[in-house]
């Protein structure tokens, strides 16, 4: 009998994946409409969970004793997402830096009779020294592994 070889890890894939999401009575006004700063929310949850997936988020970034902080927020807005509406928020890599990186994404209503868009936006994040806050280089690993995902986004 021969030993068993190690079957190699499949490679991640270096796509973003969609985020969904019911509106929840805390997410909205006081007459049921979204409130405008949960979008921004939405759209950052879904930066840092594609991170995670792909190795490269707050738990990568904090053993090399970094994190990432907001630089610039935009947001637009183009209808309204009412309590207990189902959204989509799909984000994806547009520009990395050595030390920052810029996201893009897009909020809709994820009902396919009416899948209007809702709000699209931008972040740009730094990489931050989490003793100093102090700015900081990318780590190389986590700087490829967003290039990647630039490259796919642009196909």
């Amino acid at each position: 009998m021969t030993a068993a070889h190690p079957v190699p890890a499949a490679p991640v894939p270096r796509e973003w994946t969609e985020v969904r999401r019911r509106v929840e009575h805390v997410d909205t006004d006081a007459s049921g409409v979204v409130h405008f700063s949960r979008y921004a929310s939405w759209l950052e949850t879904a930066v840092l969970e594609n991170l995670d997936r792909l190795g490269a988020g707050l738990g990568a970034l904090a053993r090399a004793n970094l994190e990432l902080a907001v630089v610039e927020l935009r947001m637009h807005y183009h209808a309204p997402v009412r309590f207990l509406d189902r959204v989509r928020v799909t984000a994806r890599v547009e520009r990395v830096g050595c030390a920052r990186v810029q996201v893009s994404g897009e909020i809709s209503r994820e009902d396919p009779d009416d899948a209007t868009r809702c709000a699209t936006g931008s972040l740009l994040l730094g990489a931050v020294d989490l003793r100093t806050g102090a700015p900081s280089l990318l780590p190389e690993n986590v700087r490829t592994t967003l290039k990647e995902c630039s490259v796919r986004a642009q196909r």
